[in-house]
């Protein structure tokens, strides 16, 4: 062979070698084997009484923290996973891949992201959140005696942000399991975990408030209801214990409220109740057994509950029913108002659907509902996803007036529609779907997908300096809904950010007055100038009221 046959023969194989390599680099980066593990029996330890504090000092620990950590902080595991270095990036302007050719050609290797967990039995199942294993490999588990074992998946939940995983072993440390229905606002707690790599650390604090739904988990079916804390939590603490003044674990650390990246003594926890619903299933099925109730709810406001001669404004109001859903067929109607769930007060969205998030499928439930000037009692029997009615619901029953009737708005811009009659869109069945454009919808709503059809002008779009910018929803059957603006760009660390605004949130009015056009929203924003403003938004088939500083 020819010197330069040779020469050509190398670098073509060098190119090979190069090709391939990038090939297995892909590969390697952007898939992650989920393969469950088998489950066998196990037994988990639960309290049977709520902790208790002592008579004589009402209010501080029963027992001393000394004695709370020498029973929490072995259970409390330090996990440590592969993931793909892209993957743990944030998506925002400041990190923008698909602008960078090498970034896309060459990808970044794996670097390793850290959390905590709870042994919750002897044999080795393990709570922790979703976020913390969710797209990692080659799982390790470190307890806190040194010893370190290779973990596997049960099954994870996005929906509520909780995993189960497995580890190998017998006679392991376990945790107490306590009930988080007991806890109440000023409860001493400590939380425990891995935070900034520092293992088995623990702090105190006091529960802060309960029943939080703070939009954080980024998922269609997201249920939150999150016990806040002022235990200074931080990174790492993912997964790991909240504890009561028994020793007793009552929520599952999650997440924190920060401008920082750091504590600022706002964190969040699971509450355990739904927690180790979530792990028994995921133990069990290898899934979670989702039921439904099948209804759009939305919150009872001062005037709704004296439109509705309530004694005093609690519960939620039914805004839509999924026909042949399980409420529909157990009697319940649109107005009715849910005050109870087996005996446990709802008193927001969230709250029913974390009571309903409990319970599986085909399990009987006792709802309270307030109609006529009474309450009664209903018992209901829930749905699965299997229930046809439930699976191919993607839409809110409730029209835009329907979900703004419980708030008795009377806009002084005019009627919600201007015009022709826009009440029900010709081909009704077609045009369902498109009644909500948000793509991260709540858990019984839809999304619409219609392209933009306008031929001669693009949306109108406006940013503001409160720290957000909308735009016109292009869909004609929207604007025939009523539904004129979207948020489309939320700023951190903004005004807006800080009140609670969100991206895809609908704007329906401001300061009382109804939204029409980009251009009328700009205006009534310059009239308000630098003062207060309240924007009335709606979030899948929930209405909120929002105010801007």
């Amino acid at each position: 062979m020819k010197l330069h046959q040779k020469i050509l023969t190398a670098v073509l194989l060098v190119m090979i070698g190069i090709v391939m390599g990038m090939a297995y680099m892909l590969l390697r980066g952007y898939y992650s084997p989920f393969t469950p593990t088998k489950v066998a029996v196990t037994e988990v330890m639960r309290s049977a009484a709520s902790a208790e504090t002592a008579p004589e000092v009402t209010g501080f620990p029963a027992f001393s923290v000394r004695d709370i950590a020498q029973m929490v902080v072995p259970t409390v595991v330090y996990i440590e996973t592969s993931v793909n270095a892209r993957a743990v990036m944030p998506r925002d302007e400041n990190h923008n891949f698909e602008e960078d050719f090498w970034e896309r050609v060459i990808p970044r290797g794996r670097s390793n992201a850290v959390g905590s967990g709870v042994l919750i039995s002897g044999d080795g199942f393990i709570i922790t959140n979703n976020h913390v294993v969710a797209g990692g490999r080659d799982l390790r588990v470190t307890l806190h005696d040194k010893r370190q074992f290779p973990a596997r998946i049960v099954g994870r939940d996005p929906s509520t942000d909780l995993a189960v995983i497995k580890i190998e072993g017998d006679e392991l440390p376990h945790i107490v399991l306590g009930d988080s229905d007991y806890v109440e606002v000023g409860d001493w707690v400590m939380a425990v975990g891995n935070p900034l790599r520092l293992r088995s650390t623990i702090t105190a604090g006091i529960v802060s408030a309960l029943s939080r739904d703070v939009q954080i988990i980024n998922d269609r079916m997201r249920i939150e209801s999150f016990i806040q804390t002022d235990a200074a939590i931080n990174r790492g603490n993912s997964g790991g214990a909240l504890v009561n003044t028994a020793g007793e674990l009552i929520g599952i650390n999650t997440a924190i409220a920060t401008e920082n990246g750091m504590n600022q003594g706002y964190g969040f926890a699971i509450p355990i109740n739904m927690a180790f619903k979530i792990a028994r299933d995921l133990m069990e099925f290898g899934q979670v057994q989702r039921a439904f109730l099948g209804v759009s709810i939305v919150s009872v406001d001062q005037r709704r509950a004296r439109q509705l001669d309530m004694p005093r404004i609690k519960g939620v109001e039914i805004s839509g029913l999924v026909t042949g859903g399980a409420a529909e067929v157990s009697g319940l109607r649109q107005g009715d108002v849910i005050t109870r769930v087996n005996r446990r007060t709802v008193n927001e969205p969230n709250e029913l659907q974390a009571q309903i998030a409990l319970f599986r499928p085909n399990e009987t439930v006792e709802i309270s509902v307030w109609r006529n000037g009474a309450e009664e009692i209903k018992f209901i029997t829930l749905a699965g996803l299997d229930n046809p009615a439930i699976s191919e619901w993607t839409a809110p029953e409730a029209s835009p007036e329907e979900l703004m009737a419980p708030f008795g708005q009377d806009f002084r811009g005019g009627p919600f529609h201007e015009g022709p009659d826009h009440s029900e869109p010709e081909g009704e069945g077609e045009e369902e779907e498109d009644r909500n454009v948000a793509p991260e919808a709540d858990s019984e709503t839809g999304t619409g997908t219609e392209p933009y059809t306008e031929e001669e002008r693009e949306p109108a779009t406006a940013s503001f300096d409160r720290g957000f910018s909308v735009t016109e929803l292009h869909i004609e059957a929207h604007r025939q809904l009523g539904l004129q603006l979207m948020v489309t760009q939320v700023r951190r660390f903004s005004e807006a950010r800080r009140a609670g605004l969100r991206t895809n949130d609908i704007v329906l009015a401001i300061n009382g007055l109804r939204v029409e056009t980009v251009e009328n929203f700009e205006q009534m924003m310059q009239a308000a100038g630098g003062s207060k403003i309240e924007l009335m938004v709606m979030r899948g088939a929930t209405i909120l009221q929002i105010q801007i500083e």
